[in-house]
């Protein structure tokens, strides 16, 4: 049974299903089952109205779910929901710098912009954007998107049925098609295997550890502690390692050249990032050895320095990403 029959069948239950899962960050099609909904509104057993107000509805019950994530976690869902990107730095950057510029309604296009769609509602929730603000101008954009696939489908639904007719057709090429993409993934997937096992013999130091050192070091054999977090990743009132200084994984050939006081034998380097298995870390760590930099990394991150009671102080604002205020 192909799509359109499914929505023809099941059609309020299946488009409110998909709508909110694909806006609460799942990889689904929703301008394909809006089209499919559009086309079967068309043919008379789903009302085009309903379609739209149930679709809209669940779309702006996965945006806010996904905003009231991105309030109380801040950028760590954005990590997340980035992770599977080709390159989550950039996905997650690329897409707040849109944010940003465009200010609080970005939210009535987003759902029009790959990459941004997902992203905008945790965006604003980690900028504190009120609740109410977010709601109306989400509802917007929500209905505006689903509109304007739906309509499509609604227009254009023998044209949809010719073509679903066509890939059914010829449906041994678009089989292959689909391998064909799904190999080059695992492909991707092996490559960055291969990549991170190459930051496997970056040596790490418990945080444990490290503490004892700094509590018995010496003037002759100097302490650096590292912040390697990208400066997007700063919530207002974030904290840092006390003491440690700024390395910005972005821009680290010019960093380098600041860390070159640092970079005598008889000083430590350790890095720390809020990474998941200190990721950010182990890139700059060995960044650096091709500099002829010593460095080591804290296992576990800024996370496990804090739960074992290491001294903190508030990131400078220098450092800090200074984001537009929207309330």
């Amino acid at each position: 049974m192909d799509l359109l029959a499914v929505i023809e069948h099941h059609g309020y239950a299946v488009t409110a299903v998909v709508l909110f899962l694909g806006c609460c960050g799942l990889p689904v099609p929703l301008s394909v089952v809006l089209l499919a909904a559009g086309a079967a509104a068309h043919g008379g057993s789903l009302n085009l109205g309903l379609v739209i107000a149930i679709a809209s509805a669940a779309a702006l019950c996965g945006d806010t779910l996904m905003y009231l994530g991105g309030r109380y976690t801040g950028w760590w869902l954005l990590a997340g929901l980035c992770r599977l990107s080709m390159n989550p730095e950039t996905c997650i950057f690329g897409a707040a710098n849109s944010f940003y510029k465009r200010g609080p309604k970005t939210l009535v296009v987003a759902k029009f912009i790959p990459g941004l769609a997902t992203v905008a509602p945790p965006l604003a929730g980690s900028l504190n954007m009120r609740l109410s603000r977010f709601l109306r101008l989400d509802a917007m954009g929500v209905v505006l998107y689903v509109s304007a696939w739906t309509l499509a489908g609604f227009v254009f639904a023998r044209f949809l049925r010719d073509l679903i007719g066509l890939i059914e057709r010829v449906g041994h090429a678009t089989t292959a098609v689909v391998l064909l993409l799904l190999v080059f993934y695992a492909i991707w997937l092996a490559a960055n295997w291969v990549r991170d096992t190459r930051f496997g013999d970056v040596e790490r130091v418990h945080v444990v550890e490290l503490l004892e050192r700094m509590r018995t070091a010496t003037h002759e054999k100097l302490v650096v502690i590292a912040d390697v977090r990208s400066h997007g990743y700063y919530d207002p009132g974030m904290q840092r390692i006390k003491n440690s200084i700024r390395v910005e994984p972005s821009r680290l050939k010019e960093e380098v050249f600041a860390l070159r006081e640092f970079m005598q034998p008889e000083c430590e380097i350790y890095l720390y990032c809020s990474c998941a298995h200190e990721a950010t870390s182990v890139r700059v760590a060995k960044m650096l050895e091709r500099e002829n930099c010593s460095t080591k990394v804290i296992q576990g991150g800024l996370k496990a320095w804090v739960k074992a009671g290491g001294p903190t102080e508030p990131v400078p604002e220098a450092d800090m990403e200074h984001l537009p205020k929207f309330d």
